[in-house]
Formats: C-alpha cells, sequence, structure tokens
C-alpha cells in the first residue's frame, strides 16, 4: 500500500492515513495521536529526520489501529505493535522531555482537523518546509489546539503507561 506522505507534515499525512481502507482496522476503530508534552520537546528515536539520531520534535501524530502504530515518519517496521513501537522510539529517563498523547477517535480528527499551513511558514513568509502536492484541509487553523495538550480539546490527553494499558 503507498501512503499520502510529505516530510514534516505528519499531521496531514495522518490525516490522509486514518481514512484510507489499506489500514485494515474499521475506521470506528482507528485512533489518532499527537505526541507533545508541556514543552513541546520530545525526543524520538528512529526517525526519518533524525538520520539514525534521535529527534526532537514539538509535536508528532501517527495512527493507533488494532494495537499497532502507523508512523509515517519511522524508520522501523510499519505498522508496529504499540508496546514495541513505544520502547524502540522514546528514551525512558528523559523525565523532561517525556512524551504525552492525544488520542482522537479517527472520525473526529477527520471532521475536526484544520490546517492552513501557517504554522510552517517563517517569520518572513517563506516556507520552512516544502508543502504537500494536496490542498490544505479543512477551513482555518486549529491544529495547536490539538498539539496543546495542557487545554481540554477533543480526545483524551494520556502518559505513557496509560497509552499502554489495554482498554
Amino acid at each position: 500500500m503507498t501512503y499520502r506522505y510529505c516530510p514534516y507534515f505528519c499531521e496531514e499525512n495522518i490525516w490522509h492515513l486514518a481514512s484510507e481502507a489499506g489500514v485494515g482496522v474499521p475506521i470506528d476503530q482507528r485512533r489518532v495521536v499527537f505526541i507533545s508534552n508541556a514543552d513541546r520537546q520530545v525526543s524520538m528515536h528512529h526517525q526519518r529526520a533524525g538520520r539514525g539520531r534521535p529527534i526532537v520534535w514539538d509535536y508528532h501524530v501517527v495512527l493507533l489501529a488494532g494495537g499497532r502504530i502507523w508512523d509515517l515518519e519511522t524508520t522501523l517496521d510499519l505498522p508496529l505493535q504499540l508496546d514495541l513501537w513505544v520502547m524502540k522510539s522514546f528514551s525512558v529517563g528523559n523525565a523532561a522531555r517525556a512524551p504525552r498523547f492525544r488520542v482522537i477517535d479517527a472520525p473526529t480528527y477527520l471532521s475536526t482537523f484544520a490546517s492552513d499551513r501557517s504554522h510552517m511558514l517563517g517569520p518572513t513568509g517563506q516556507p520552512l518546509q516544502p508543502s504537500p502536492s494536496w490542498p490544505p484541509i479543512g477551513k482555518g487553523m486549529n491544529l495547536m489546539r490539538f498539539v496543546d495538550l495542557e487545554t481540554p480539546f477533543v480526545g483524551e490527553v494520556l502518559d505513557l503507561d496509560a497509552l499502554l494499558r489495554p482498554t
């Protein structure tokens, strides 16, 4: 299966993936997972942009479906069992960069998310990275409401232990 993919636009990549048939899990059983923390500095391993070294993301977005993670930025297998992905992606000893997760059911994400891509423009309006070939998603901009794990919004905010707990 091929996926819509553009580097540095994980929220849009996952928006498209959340609705695709090739995931093999009914859409109402899929969850979109935003990864961030209060400092917006989450250290992750095995990410394409890290080129073999850990990278610090302000946020990252993946799809959870059938107990497996679809992380289109990982250099690991796709999809990967949730516990294995967690073990290989995060440094447990780095409390300052410990991840937290906003977990949203896919239908809510698909109907709620909007990005005008303004977060990817520099101070003088120049693009920080090349934009995806597809048009922006939704009307307006609410991306940072998903990323802000301190303010109530859609979904449920979990720590690492809660994410791994069977439901």
